[in-house]
């Protein structure tokens, strides 16, 4: 195995998650204001699940987004 390329993929990877992920979660909000679901002030829990099927593994992360 390289490390030097396994590690790269990896950070490749999140990056495309981080990404992608922040936007999602800024239009579901957007969206949730402008149709009076959300007044802006809210918090929410936040849950996401890495699994890599090939290896049988799964690992959940819990957390909150603050909108003020």
């Amino acid at each position: 195995m390289n490390d030097e390329t396994f590690n790269t993929s990896i950070r490749k990877f999140l990056k495309i998650v981080g990404v992608n992920s922040q936007r999602e979660i800024e239009q579901a909000v957007a969206q949730a204001i402008a149709s009076g679901k959300l007044v802006g002030n809210e918090t929410f829990a936040v849950k996401v699940t890495l699994e890599i099927p090939s290896l049988q593994f799964a690992a959940g992360f819990d957390g909150d987004i603050k909108l003020e």
